[in-house]
């Protein structure tokens, strides 16, 4: 293997290492995928992380202030658009998700969604209102479901009936996981970085209605992915299962612990209970 396809191979291994590194759930849920399909979402993943790292992580412990992160996200999403018009980057992360954009069929629409809600975290708003809540996770979350949708149907013979209804599955699927992380990382979201997503919701004043409404709707949005789940291609079924299934448990975690733990703590699920519902979505059973 030599030129284009070398240099792409690389690149594909540099995003596995990124999902790897930083994420043990999605890791776990994606080693159920065909190989084509895992090195897509891996692609998708290390592209989003980068661009999350930005905003939050290393660039700002770096001392880079909020103007000049601002202008490194801005040319990261131009250099992510015209990679997927050119089919190539110098950037290796950039370079393997045009790739699988060109692969799947990701529309440029989702990927601007994707970076105007990135900026949102880099001058976040005093406090979201509904709308901006809505548009934030549709950006952050509803589109990242979307163009996973899009790798899943690399797997053979996947088709795309009934694409409406698992379209929806997939967007409400990433805004269920968005919302479990806003709620297990309350404390950290609003200690550190001096904010909170929810609409209405005061953190120092965190209750046990806050978190039992924000736990029902957590828990529709996992309801409409579920439905969704049987018409995937099998192997993504299998993975999507299983990290349904691990957010879901996360959620019901969530749900049991009182409002002030939560405010001052991150829960996660066990090692061995993350085991247990990965063989269950192997084996087809319920991922609940």
């Amino acid at each position: 293997m030599t030129g284009l396809d070398l240099y792409t191979g690389t690149a594909r291994v540099s995003s596995a290492r990124v999902i790897g590194a930083y994420s043990t759930s999605f890791g776990l849920a994606s080693r159920l995928l065909t190989r084509r399909v895992r090195a897509a979402i891996a692609d998708i993943y290390a592209l989003v992380r980068v661009a999350d790292e930005v905003v939050d992580g290393p660039a700002a412990e770096a001392g880079v202030d909020a103007e000049e992160r601002r202008r490194i996200l801005d040319e990261l999403e131009r250099e992510t658009l015209t990679a997927m018009r050119r089919g190539f980057s110098a950037n290796l992360t950039v370079h393997a998700f045009a790739v699988t954009a060109r692969e799947t069929g990701i529309a440029e629409e989702l990927v601007a969604a994707f970076f105007s809600s990135m900026r949102t975290d880099i001058d976040p708003p005093a406090a979201f209102d509904d709308e901006a809540y809505r548009r934030y996770i549709h950006g952050s979350a509803e589109v990242v479901g979307s163009m996973c949708l899009r790798a899943f149907m690399l797997e053979r013979g996947a088709t795309t009936e009934r694409r409406p209804d698992v379209e929806e599955g997939a967007r409400r699927l990433g805004s269920a996981f968005q919302k479990v992380n806003f709620l297990r990382d309350l404390a950290d979201d609003c200690d550190r970085l001096g904010r909170c997503y929810f609409p209405g919701v005061d953190p120092a004043r965190f209750s046990e209605e806050e978190k039992r409404a924000i736990v029902a709707d957590i828990e529709a949005d996992l309801a409409a992915a579920r439905r969704a789940l049987p018409h995937l291609p099998r192997r993504a079924r299998s993975a999507t299962g299983a990290a349904l299934g691990l957010f879901a448990e996360l959620n019901r975690l969530l749900a049991a612990a009182p409002a002030e733990r939560i405010r001052r703590e991150r829960l996660s699920v066990p090692r061995r209970t993350k085991a247990a519902i990965v063989l269950r979505a192997i084996a087809g059973r319920d991922p609940r």
